[in-house]
């Protein structure tokens, strides 16, 4: 910022100080007065040096609280998950100063959030982690010895199924909740078999393109990748009526693009954020990556997630 300028109540205060001098010399050394009986033009005298005060005035005034509508438009749109929405500050007075505070409030404001959502996220995590641990170790278990009890009863084979179709629903939850593949084999194995399950409970089919070679992702990346894959194909399940999804990797120049997209019904307008998709957004932004949710080419959705790579320099190929 320049030096700093005049306050806006010393230049109001400047302005008519100023004008109110120039109609005191007037008077003084011109010969207008201003009779008790007003005529026309002493009446044309005063209304023209009221309006040239008015608009000095106005104009002060316009030019002083145009960066204050500017910056309730901006506060009243403020997105903490969308980072870069500051407003340059241009003058050193009070607007200025006021506007620089902003933008530092929103500094203020994301790093706190981003400080809260990865504790959150985390602690997400650290849950589906136990309750995985608990539905294998105990339900699969309990479930487990029930039907080793069915199988030394007779006539019991439509309740040893009803068994095994529970076992199986624990045994796909917990993979849900506890991505061990992502830890052990990577993210196309993970992705991979996210989809297969994805394609046999909901009968959607599904292309995979899955590029071999990818650039190496740091695993809190992969994780953030993973769960915004996890929930795009749960909302096309939920929500898009489609017949087919493609989802895919691809490598980028320091960075590997996620792409999810179906041939559903779409969206007549955009999305209201909340929920599954915030959560979306917040894990992209908690990695340093770009999501964006728009229609997709055959009429559906396209949920398209860009995260940088790590820094590694040899790609490593898809397992």
């Amino acid at each position: 910022m320049a030096g700093r300028s005049l306050s806006i109540y010393w230049r109001a205060f400047a302005v008519n100080v100023g004008l109110l001098a120039a109609i005191a010399i007037l008077l003084v050394v011109t010969p207008v007065t201003i009779h008790a009986s007003i005529r026309l033009e002493q009446t044309l005298i005063v209304g023209v040096g009221l309006v040239v005060t008015l608009i000095a005035n106005a104009v002060l005034l316009r030019r002083a609280v145009a960066p204050l509508h500017h910056l309730a438009q901006r506060m009243e749109a403020v997105d903490l998950l969308r980072r870069g929405q500051r407003l340059e500050v241009q003058r050193s007075d009070e607007i200025g100063r006021v506007v620089a505070a902003f933008n530092r409030m929103l500094d203020r404001l994301e790093n706190e959030r981003e400080t809260s959502a990865r504790r959150v996220l985390a602690a997400q995590e650290a849950e589906r982690v136990g309750i995985a641990r608990d539905l294998h170790d105990e339900v699969g278990q309990v479930l487990t010895g029930v039907l080793l009890h069915l199988d030394s009863i007779a006539g019991t084979d439509e309740a040893k199924r009803a068994v095994r179709g529970a076992l199986d629903e624990v045994r796909r939850i917990s993979r849900e909740l506890r991505p061990e593949m992502l830890e052990h084999l990577g993210l196309v194995s993970a992705l991979t078999e996210l989809s297969t399950s994805f394609e046999r409970a909901s009968g959607i089919r599904v292309e995979r393109r899955f590029e071999s070679t990818l650039p190496p992702l740091p695993a809190e990346t992969e994780l953030a990748v993973y769960r915004v894959a996890q929930e795009s194909l749960t909302n096309v399940a939920r929500h898009a009526h489609a017949r087919h999804v493609t989802i895919g990797l691809e490598p980028g120049p320091g960075r590997v693009v996620l792409r999810v997209v179906d041939d559903g019904r779409g969206f007549d307008a955009l999305p209201e954020e909340n929920g599954g998709l915030r959560s979306m957004r917040e894990r992209s932004l908690l990695v340093g990556g770009a999501l964006a949710i728009k229609p997709g080419p055959r009429g559906g959705v396209e949920v398209r997630l860009e995260v940088p790579a790590a820094a590694v320099a040899e790609p490593v190929a898809a397992t």
